[in-house]
């Protein structure tokens, strides 16, 4: 088949622009051929060169005292202490799943994990962050319920228990969804592996499943904006086979004990072109592959197919000179396809030989050496570090000026009525519907299950196998969260942003957890939009904020822009969505604290600032609206570093019964979270509630409800008070109900089966 002639115009349908592709002209002192055109367009796709958010990423503050590994490699790693860490990562697999929502949530899943055990690590644990469009949207209940499937079918059959999520719902979703998936693994200190192409003349593996045309340019699809003719885009959706995984995974394991290899990469977005590429930038070395020896389960791929396949399940590896059978022996063993495909150079250039129209599924006999033909040659620095950087224009939105007005008082609100139904919200109820699909407890580590506290809790068993069947392995207790409040962000990005950082560290400090390590998926719509570029600064300025104030680095992430839909009113963007993954270390099994009352007469307080019951954004306002409105809350960060501290400090002396952060639906709704966990209600007072919403529903951050036994009063006060938090005590756990001093009573029953029905309008 003859190949296209390049030129400017087809540089620019293929996601160049003029100005780009005149530098790829210039780079290489020619024009470039079809094959090296589609390696620019998937290494120069903001999907994988960050071009427009790597100037400001550089602000977050990636190092501290237990990161091992920060941004740039596959996964970011922490130190959890004996000699083991915590590996972990959180990716976007939104516009695959919009289009074909049960592989593109399942590969996403695939994907992630291949991101932590590609670092040498046994992943333990999987958590995903959802966001869909409006409940009564007519594509909502379809993409959740193949995403959630998706996600389902993936980790369970790989063994990986989901242990955590979030999901909300909004109109800004309806036609660009977001699925972040999040992957955790363990390894020891001195066994992790990277992802870098080193020692001259080393060979260079393919291992894993075959190539297909499944997943060509899903990098650049992933960055770009969706219109109506999105649906025909399924072909650049990934096929995931999750057993196959399976099989890699141990494989890949076993490989690394062997101790044999030098470097190891997920073939991800662009497949085996993104992932040579960055082994080879990485190393500062040079490639070269000969991609007649690629394992193909499709006939007469063409170099450009082969090099833009993102076909699932599959690695790069470098091994050390003779080592290779050593490699092929072992995937032998595990049932995989593998086979030497390249070498390490020293000449900085990545160079891909083929033999024209030659198809090993046809039956011919391997072509000789002098029949191949170079199909790309290029300097490797052009497509990694020398890459497009674009410091783009920023200007803020003038309706976000404004601050969304609103009028509380307008509004009608009747404390009774209202806390049932935003019980009943879909963004606030029950997600038993979803966590049941899941396998949340496979390897027995899964200490605090979904809906029992604000963070999950699971424990790793650290022993040379990472199985746990060693008569006495060491444990770790880890917690984990992802979080982020998408509205605030819409009407303050830097303020959200800080509070989603805030939160999500926050959540591990409730289940007796200090935060140790995060990681951020980082959800906008197109840079190319000044007013978009301005929400993304704000964002990353109010990550770093947080970061800074509460002693923890960013170690991983991953960035997804062009989410936005064409309408006949223009693009609309998702609410900016700067998604958090929080890990945190938990000194010892009795530190665990979950959201339930425990006893009958024990006292309930709320720890941190008594704030002025922002409205802003909050769950009322949407419930009552279904707009995102309001001046949001903001935070003092320091008092949030002191809350936390405090918080972690209590669940370590055993001085707490329970604890549980108030967010989404503010007071009244935590209160009614921690009856319906533990089956017992609190007789309480809320000043003003007869005066408005502000009081039972506003949702001022920095604030955790506690109960505890009388006895314990004292000795919390004394340390509150050397902290410098705020403590008010509003009463006592009570059984049966919910009650509110000269307000309102609830049953537990009402509660919790308006809780329970929440998704039932959405999935039936």
């Amino acid at each position: 088949m003859t190949e296209p002639t390049v030129d400017a115009a087809l540089a620019l349908e293929y996601g160049l622009s003029e100005e780009e592709f005149v530098r790829a002209c210039e780079a290489l002192g020619r024009t470039p051929n079809f094959t090296e055109l589609g390696v620019f367009s998937v290494m120069w796709s903001e999907h994988c060169s960050y071009k427009s958010s790597r100037v400001h990423l550089s602000r977050l503050p990636t190092t501290g005292a237990r990161v091992i590994q920060g941004p740039g490699e596959n996964a970011g790693v922490v130190d959890i202490g004996d000699g083991w860490t915590a590996v972990f990562k959180m990716e976007s697999h939104n516009h695959p799943s919009f289009i074909e929502p049960f592989q593109g949530a399942a590969t996403g899943v695939g994907g992630i994990l291949r991101d932590v055990f590609t670092m040498g690590a046994r992943p333990v644990a999987l958590m995903d962050s959802l966001r869909m469009g409006a409940p009564d949207h007519p594509k909502t209940r379809g993409l959740l319920t193949g995403v959630v499937a998706g996600i389902s079918a993936y980790g369970n059959a790989m063994g990986v228990p989901t242990v955590a999520g979030d999901l909300q719902f909004d109109s800004a979703y309806n036609g660009n969804i977001l699925v972040n998936a999040f992957a955790l693994g363990i390894a020891k200190k001195d066994k992790l592996f990277f992802g870098r192409a080193s020692g001259i003349g080393n060979p260079i593996l393919y291992v894993g499943a075959r190539t297909g045309r499944d997943g060509i340019h899903g990098a650049t699809m992933a960055s770009a904006e969706f219109d109506d003719e999105s649906d025909a885009k399924r072909p650049t959706v990934q096929v995931g086979d999750p057993f196959m995984q399976k099989l890699l995974l141990e494989a890949c394991l076993e490989i690394f004990a062997a101790d044999v290899l030098e470097g190891v990469q997920d073939m991800g977005a662009a497949g085996l072109t993104s992932s040579t590429v960055e082994m080879a930038g990485r190393a500062g070395t040079g490639v070269e592959l000969d991609l007649d020896c690629i394992p193909r389960r499709a006939k007469k791929l063409a170099p450009y197919e082969i090099l833009l396949s993102e076909s699932q399940e599959r690695m790069v590896m470098v091994a050390r000179a003779g080592m290779e059978e050593r490699v092929l022996e072992i995937c032998r063993k595990w049932d995989l396809d593998a086979c030497v495909i390249g070498r390490v150079t020293d000449t900085g250039r990545w160079v891909i030989k083929a033999t024209p129209g030659y198809d090993p599924l046809s039956g011919d006999p391997a072509p000789h050496e002098s029949a191949k033909q170079v199909f790309v040659d290029i300097p490797v620095s052009v497509l990694t570090d020398d890459a497009p950087k674009y410091n783009r224009p920023i200007a803020d939105e003038p309706r976000a000026l404004s601050k969304y007005p609103l009028d509380i008082a307008s509004i009608a609100y009747d404390p009774r009525a209202d806390l049932l139904e935003i019980l009943a919200s879909p963004n606030v109820g029950s997600r038993a519907w979803i966590w049941r699909q899941y396998d949340h407890i496979v390897r027995v580590g899964t200490a605090v299950r979904p809906g029992a506290a604000d963070a999950a809790v699971i424990r790793v068993f650290c022993d040379d196998s990472m199985n746990g069947t060693t008569p006495s392995p060491r444990e770790k207790w880890l917690a984990l969260k992802s979080d982020c409040n998408a509205r605030f962000c819409e009407l303050d990005p830097r303020a959200g942003a800080a509070m989603a950082v805030a939160e999500s560290c926050r959540n591990l400090a409730c289940v007796g957890a200090e935060a140790i390590g995060l990681t951020d998926c980082l959800n906008f719509g197109s840079p190319k939009r000044p007013e978009i570029m301005a929400q993304f600064a704000a964002a990353i300025d109010g990550m770093r904020d947080a970061c800074e104030a509460l002693g923890v680095a960013i170690v991983s992430g991953n960035v997804s822009l062009y989410n936005e839909t064409e309408t006949p009113e223009g693009s609309r963007a998702i609410l900016p969505t700067p998604m958090i993954g929080a890990v945190g270390l938990i000194e010892k099994p009795a530190d665990v604290l979950t959201m339930g009352f425990k006893r009958v007469g024990d006292l309930v307080a709320i720890l941190g600032p008594h704030g002025p019951g922002a409205m802003g954004g909050s769950e009322w306002v949407w419930t009552k609206t279904r707009e995102v409105k309001g001046t949001p809350p903001s935070i003092d960060l320091q008092a949030e570093a002191r809350l936390q501290r405090a918080l972690i400090s209590l669940a370590r002396r055993g001085l707490l019964a329970s604890a549980h952060d108030c967010s989404e639906g503010g007071l009244a709704v935590a209160l009614a979270e921690c009856s319906i966990a533990g089956g017992l209600g609190a007789l309480v007072r809320i000043e003003e509630i007869t005066a408005g919403p502000q009081a039972m529903f506003g949702e001022d951050p920095t604030r955790v409800i506690v109960s505890f036994l009388p006895s314990q009063l004292q000795l919390i006060e004394r340390a509150l008070a050397d902290a410098k938090v705020p403590m008010r005590l509003i009463g006592s756990v009570v059984s049966e109900s919910l009650a509110i001093e000269g307000g309102p009573t609830w049953t537990i029953h009402e509660m919790a089966s308006a809780h329970a029905r929440a998704l039932e309008a959405v999935v039936g």
